[in-house]
Order: C-alpha cells, then sequence, then structure tokens
C-alpha cells in the first residue's frame, strides 16, 4: 500500500484542514502500517486498531507540541506515535534500541507520561494540569482512558479529586467493552445502559436544527449562543444526569468513535469548558482486522504473524501448565477458588473458569481488592489461588502484608511473569518480586525450574504450606531440553538439588528458568579445567541455607544466579544465612543491578544483564583468578 499522508510531516495544521475523506485515507494508512509492524514484530494490536479514528480526531482538535495527552496503559498509542514524529522509527517497534511499546517520555517530547500499568492516566493528567495552572499556562491536557481500567481503584480516586477541585482538563473515556478480557462487575453494565440510552444525544445538533427552523431569527440566536460560550454549554449538557456528573463531572457522550466528524465536533464543543468533562467514545477492539474483531483476547498482545492465517494460540508455557495443575487440583478439593484480577486469558484460567464457574471470581483490574478478598476467604477455610502478573502485583504490595500475611492466611499467589517478559520492556519486568517477596512475613516462596518442577511446587504450596505461599514463573515456554523432576521425591521441592557435580573449584547457587544459564556456565568452564557444582533451588524463602551449606562442604568460591534484583533478592538472602551459619567466604550474587532494562526479546535482556551462560562463565572465571 503506498501512502498518501502517512510518512509525511503531519501536524496540527495538517491534520484540522484535512476533509473527512482525507482521515478517512489517513486512518486506513495507519491501521495498514500497524498491521504490517505487528505481524513482523509482535506488539499490542487489537487495542492500537480500535483506538485510530480516535487519535487523528483528537491530534485535528488538540496540538500535540503543547498539548498533553497521558494515555492511560498506552497500549493503543500507536497511531499517536505515528503522527508524531515516529514513523520512519516505526520498524524498530519494541525491538532492541527502538522505540517503546509504550508512551516513553525520554522516546520523544510529545509522550506527556510513562505508562505501561492501568488506571493511572487521570491522576497524571491531573498533577500536569495543575503544574500548567501554577505556571499560569493555558494548554489543554487530555487523559484517554479505557472503561476496562475504569474497574481499577486509582482512577476513582483521582475522578473524586477531580470533581471536588474541578480542575480544567478532559477525560476520554474509550468504551470499547474491554480490558484486556471482556469487562465484568457493576462498572461494565452501567456503561452499556449509557450507550443504548436514548437520552444521550447531540444537544447542540438539536438545538441548531430547531433555531434554523426559525429563519432570520433563529440564525441570529445562533451566532449569540456561540458567542456566549458559557450559556450555550449549559444548554448543551441539559440532559439526563450521569454517574460522572453526580462526581462533579461534566459528562458528553456517547459518541461514536470510529466517526472522525462527530469525535471533532465532541472536542470542539468542550475543550474550553472551564472545568472537568468526559467524552464517552464508543469503539471497536480490533477495528479494520477481521480476526481481531472477532477475537479481541487472543490479539491484544501478539507475537509475530502471518496476517492471512493469523495468530497460533495454545502453545505449552508456563502459564499453561499452571492453568492445567490448578484446575486439576480444583478436582479433588472443593475448596480451591481461583481469583484473577482481568487477566483471564492472560493467566490461562479461563478453563478453570468454564469449569468451575461459581468457584472463580474476576475483580477487574483492581489487585488491593483482589488480595484482600483472597484474604477473607483464606480466613474462612477456602484455598485462593490469586493468579496476577509479577510487575501487576506490585500495587498491592500492602494488601498481600497487612491481610493475608500478618494473619498467616493460606493465600496462594499464582506470579505469572516473573523475570524478564522480553519486548514490553521494564513497566511489565517480573524483576522485583523476589526482594518485594522477601520483604513479606510468614510468606513462603517457590521459583520453579521448569515444567514438572512448577506442577510439583505448586501442588506442595497449595496442599502443604500452612500460611501465604507465592510460586513464581516466567512468561514464555520452558528452555530445557529434558523436563523432568531434579529429585526423587516430591516433597522434596523444599530442598536444594544438585543438578551438576564435576568438583569443588566453585558452586553457583541457581533459581528458576535462568538456571538453564548456570547450567551452560558450568559447563564451559569444565571445557576450560575449571571443575565446579551447580546446585538449584525451588524454595527460595524460607532459604534452605544449611541443606545448600551441606552440600558444598569444602568449596570457598560460592556464586548465586537469579532472574530479579540483586538487592534484597534471592543471593543476598543466601549470603546473609549462610553467614549467619558460620560459612566465612562471601556470596558472589549475579543478578540484575537496574531494572530499567528496555525492550528487547528475553534472550537479549538476560545477556544485555550479564546473566547468560558465557558471560557468567568468564565472570566466574576472573574471579577465580
Amino acid at each position: 500500500m503506498e501512502y498518501r499522508f502517512l510518512g509525511k510531516d503531519i501536524t496540527y495544521d495538517t491534520l484540522k484542514a484535512m476533509t473527512p475523506k482525507e482521515r478517512e485515507v489517513l486512518c486506513s494508512e495507519l491501521r495498514d502500517k500497524i498491521l504490517k509492524t505487528v505481524s513482523q514484530n509482535g506488539g499490542h494490536l487489537a487495542s492500537n486498531l480500535g483506538a485510530v479514528e480516535l487519535t487523528v480526531a483528537l491530534l485535528s482538535v488538540f496540538d500535540y507540541k503543547q498539548d498533553k495527552i497521558v494515555f492511560d496503559v498506552g497500549h493503543q498509542s500507536y497511531p499517536y506515535k505515528l503522527l508524531t514524529g515516529r514513523y520512519d522509527r516505526f520498524d524498530t517497534l519494541r525491538k532492541k534500541d527502538g522505540i517503546s511499546g509504550f508512551p516513553r517520555i525520554t522516546e520523544s517530547p510529545y509522550d506527556a507520561f510513562d505508562t505501561g500499568h492501568s488506571s493511572t492516566s487521570i491522576s497524571a493528567a491531573m498533577g500536569i494540569a495543575r503544574a500548567r495552572d501554577l505556571e499560569g499556562k493555558k494548554n489543554y491536557v487530555v487523559a484517554v482512558i479505557g472503561d476496562g481500567a475504569l474497574t481499577g481503584g486509582l482512577a476513582y480516586e483521582a475522578i473524586n479529586d477531580l470533581g471536588h477541585s474541578k480542575t480544567r482538563m478532559l477525560i476520554i473515556l474509550n468504551d470499547n467493552e474491554m480490558s484486556i478480557d471482556k469487562n465484568v462487575g457493576g462498572l461494565s453494565k452501567y456503561l452499556s445502559k449509557l450507550r443504548i440510552s436514548s437520552g444521550y444525544l447531540s444537544a447542540k445538533q438539536t438545538t441548531e436544527s430547531f433555531l434554523r427552523k426559525l429563519g432570520f431569527f433563529g440564525r441570529g440566536l445562533i451566532k449569540i449562543i456561540l458567542a456566549i460560550k458559557d450559556f450555550f454549554r449549559f444548554l448543551l449538557y441539559r440532559k439526563k444526569p450521569s454517574m460522572f456528573e453526580d462526581l462533579g463531572l461534566v459528562y458528553y457522550g456517547p459518541v461514536d468513535g470510529h466517526n472522525t466528524d462527530d469525535l471533532i465536533k465532541a472536542f470542539d464543543a468542550v475543550k474550553d469548558i472551564r472545568g472537568p468533562v468526559l467524552i464517552h467514545v464508543l469503539t471497536k477492539k480490533g477495528k479494520g482486522y477481521g480476526p481481531a474483531e472477532t477475537n479481541p483476547s487472543d490479539y491484544h498482545g501478539v507475537g509475530p504473524f502471518d496476517l492471512e492465517t493469523g495468530v497460533v494460540t495454545g502453545k505449552n508455557s508456563y502459564t499453561t501448565v499452571f492453568a492445567n495443575t490448578i484446575t486439576e487440583l480444583a478436582v479433588k478439593n472443593p475448596k480451591i477458588v481461583a481469583i484473577s484480577a482481568a487477566m483471564t486469558l492472560g493467566t490461562g484460567l479461563d478453563n478453570f473458569q468454564m469449569k468451575f464457574p461459581a468457584r472463580f471470581f474476576d475483580c477487574g483490574i483492581a489487585e488491593e481488592h483482589s488480595v484482600t478478598m483472597a484474604g477473607g476467604l483464606a480466613i474462612s477455610g477456602f484455598i485462593p489461588v490469586v493468579a496476577i502478573y509479577s510487575s501487576f502485583l506490585q500495587r498491592a504490595y500492602d494488601e498481600m502484608i497487612t491481610d493475608c500475611c500478618f494473619m498467616n492466611s493460606h493465600v496462594v499467589f499464582a506470579i505469572d511473569r516473573a523475570g524478564f517478559v522480553g519486548n514490553d520492556g521494564h513497566t511489565h519486568h517480573g524483576l522485583l518480586d523476589i526482594s518485594y517477596l522477601n520483604s513479606m512475613v510468614n510468606m513462603t516462596v517457590f521459583s520453579p525450574r521448569d515444567y514438572t518442577d512448577l506442577k510439583i511446587c505448586l501442588k506442595y504450596a497449595v496442599e502443604n504450606v500452612e500460611g501465604p505461599a507465592a510460586v513464581r514463573y516466567p512468561r514464555g515456554t520452558s528452555p530445557f531440553e529434558a523436563d523432568g523432576p531434579l529429585y526423587e521425591n516430591a516433597d522434596d521441592c523444599v530442598l536444594p538439588h544438585v543438578v551438576k557435580d564435576y568438583g569443588s573449584d566453585f558452586a553457583i547457587v541457581s533459581t528458576g528458568r535462568i538456571s538453564v544459564e548456570a547450567d551452560r556456565a558450568v559447563e564451559i568452564l569444565r571445557e576450560q579445567g575449571i571443575n565446579g557444582k551447580h546446585i538449584n533451588v525451588s524454595l527460595i524463602k524460607p532459604v534452605p541455607a544449611k541443606e545448600i551449606w551441606d552440600l558444598i562442604v569444602g568449596v570457598k568460591n560460592v556464586f548465586s544466579l537469579e532472574e530479579g534484583i540483586i538487592s534484597g533478592g534471592f543471593g543476598e538472602a543466601l549470603e546473609r544465612e549462610m553467614q549467619i551459619l558460620g560459612f566465612e567466604s562471601d556470596v558472589t550474587v549475579f543478578g540484575v543491578r537496574n531494572p530499567v532494562v528496555r525492550a528487547m526479546s528475553q534472550e537479549e535482556q538476560i545477556k544485555f544483564c550479564g546473566l547468560d551462560g558465557d558471560t557468567v562463565a568468564a565472570s566466574i572465571k576472573a574471579a577465580l583468578s
């Protein structure tokens, strides 16, 4: 497809001067470019396809060079990137040293705020708007938030403040009836009523139409009303009140989110209201690409795929192993319940939901509520399994401590996406979980190596641990050629396992998937005449320090390897516990020093942080010499 507009210097004036037909062509070009790039690089597809017309209309009314636009989550920002000077670099999307799949202030002066997690846009935009007011500036501030993100409590904290303070800013509610999975809860039902309510029509068009029928006199009234903006706004918004108006915002909508003319009229109509405004926009996730429209959840975040055949689903992974195992355990134990925070498909719990609908709870994008509710279930005699991505679970840190750990409640946390996640970049890495879990009293933590280890550790956490337990596992597939237990008795998952034993020149203690790199390092060093041993641990809290020491008697040079930050991580805990026992040598820790690791493949990220087998082997050799 040869582009007529895309790739040229597109400015606010360019977009504002376009005809409706030209904007339609531009939208078609944006979809074509996004589809071609994401099919090659992977990325967020359905959400971006659904936001094309919205973005074109937005930048036809607001000048991105001076106005501030904050995208919630940011996984719908590809059209914005293409229209704000990044077309020439768009082919590097989500690649090493390329542009991010999310807004990044270090990438462009036109990205107003770093985003990657849900429900933050209104709070961030309020801060930007208040700074504008303090400096006496007049630019516009816009927050674009999806209906799924409104299930997160942070959004309501911001709306409550906004309605009270009357700060001048615009919220665009992009309502596609989806977050990643189908939306759930009372808000979803409320928005559904708003979508079909005949009371929400365009008061502006109705008023103008009526006055024009009055001829010369009516046209004169139109001019007077247009000149007196506040009075016209008053007429414009005399309609059935909404929940948002009750909270202090001016509500307008719903508006067709795929009609740029209607969107531009709506944005122009409200942009100068002196106070907070919410425009309710209706879009379709995956718009313009049939498979994504039909199955938007499957096309939310995708790897490279063939545009003709679509994405391939059902590949075995740590996530599917978790999902199958917890479903099997639930068949035998009716007390097991599962909880998701709007990630039913992402965490693999869709099969559990179908098999045990009454024992499955999707709480929306509300990690804090999910965890505290799990605490309530636990003290009532149930065994809640809370499946949440590592980086998302960070938001429930307080609830994990106060509502689960302090009461020693048996809540099992299934922590998906632990470690490096690849091309989504630093906002989505699970590099902090070992450190924050180590700070929690009564918490037992497992970091299994392969699929079989994951099954055994999960079963042990559910059936044998008395208090809170966490099982952390990575994104993607197992890197191990042979998948099987390193120990004979399943209950021995709490003990260290000897993987390779070639001598006592050194010992390396690893945990989780990254232990495959320890395997490689030991083999590389053996070829160079340096003979050591590799010990893998699945239980990382409490650290089985005594058992590890028993396996390394006579070894003075000890190293540890983990897929997480060094500060507060497994290696530091191992060294501390070993020294308490009387071990006189230090433990050299291989881990992540700075968790801000940008988008690239998981393999590239491991190498970038010096955790690959070659680098670890070279580092050990240098330390020994």
